[in-house]
């Protein structure tokens, strides 16, 4: 089956305004895109300077659209509290009537995005908040009752409703064996740092020695000059076109999304 289309958006700059990001996904719904994602930063360096909260954003997205699928692309859920992120992603859910869609990874602190606000930023820590951090987050999600004392987080006597059916897409750069693991135990893998589309190969392979669940999807990105078509029909199921970071103008950025799929 074809690879499903979709958008992954920085809002940044000429996008920082979450009223402006809903124009657009409502504009891209129209023009046919299935899918409309959302970078997670709280700073991005000195090339951009303005930057809107990502799951405020989401929250515009589900209220103008009706049918795309929408999310945080990705959220590092190492400096996030999970009982949190399951409050926001079961309300987002029911916002957007079942489509919502949670990205997490371990995040990069390339331009000091975790250390400048005393975010731990060792990626081997940040895996070991990420792994633990997924087990109580989707427990939360689950409704059940949740009793969880480890190293980094704690949940004593839990039980969150109403419970949520919430796809968790993990991010993994391409080559490294820990994300993979991650990722299939769960219902996507956003792979990033691929040189072209036969390296999806590789990817499958990896993944299938892992048994993944049944729909599980795989995701790539792409510039808005890369030519999609070879890379669709080749193991991915979504192919996203990306929308910045850098020197976004509104009005080119427009003539993307209108022009479709």
């Amino acid at each position: 089956m074809s690879a499903r289309r979709g958008l992954f958006v920085a809002p940044f700059d000429a996008l920082a305004d979450p009223a402006e990001v809903g124009d657009l996904a409502a504009r891209a719904e129209a023009a046919g895109w299935e899918g409309f994602f959302v970078w997670d930063h709280v700073q991005y360096g000195d090339r951009v300077e303005a930057v809107a909260d990502a799951w405020t954003c989401c929250a515009a997205v589900a209220l103008r659209t009706e049918r795309l699928l929408l999310g945080p692309m990705v959220t590092p859920l190492a400096r996030r509290r999970p009982h949190v992120v399951a409050r926001q992603a079961a309300s987002l859910a029911a916002l957007s009537r079942g489509r919502f869609v949670l990205g997490l990874g371990l995040g990069d602190d390339g331009v000091g995005e975790f250390s400048d606000f005393g975010d731990e930023s060792d990626p081997r820590v940040c895996a070991r908040m990420l792994d633990e951090g997924l087990e109580v987050l989707t427990a939360l999600l689950s409704g059940e009752p949740v009793d969880h004392d480890g190293d980094h987080h704690t949940a004593r006597g839990a039980r969150f409703r109403p419970a949520a059916e919430v796809p968790l897409w993990l991010v993994g750069r391409f080559g490294n064996r820990a994300p993979v693991r991650r990722a299939a135990r769960h219902d996507g893998f956003f792979v990033i740092g691929l040189d072209g589309p036969a390296d999806l190969d590789r990817v499958t392979a990896d993944l299938a020695a892992h048994d993944p669940r049944p729909g599980f999807d795989v995701v790539v990105d792409l510039t808005v000059d890369d030519d999609p078509a070879p890379w669709l029909d080749r193991g991915a199921s979504w192919v996203l076109t990306r929308i910045g970071p850098y020197d976004l103008d509104l009005d080119a950025v427009r003539r993307v999304v209108d022009a479709g799929p």
